[in-house]
């Protein structure tokens, strides 16, 4: 059961980093509009870190 969390933990870390970073780093509009795109992107990452945290948990607790 760890596995499939990490495993699902990880692909949703890479698609926020390809989809979110990204028009981050590249995004030609203007400063604003980056810097919102990078609040928006850190928030995510933010709810993932905990979400990650209680599945790591939740996965012990059903392993045993």
């Amino acid at each position: 059961m760890r596995v499939l969390v990490h495993a699902v933990f990880i692909l949703l870390i890479g698609l926020v980093t390809f989809f979110g970073l990204g028009p981050v780093l590249m995004a030609d509009g203007s400063m604003q509009e980056r810097l919102v795109t990078g609040v928006i992107v850190l928030v995510i990452y933010l709810i993932l870190g905990f979400g990650y945290r209680k599945g790591i948990g939740w996965a012990e607790r059903k392993r045993k």
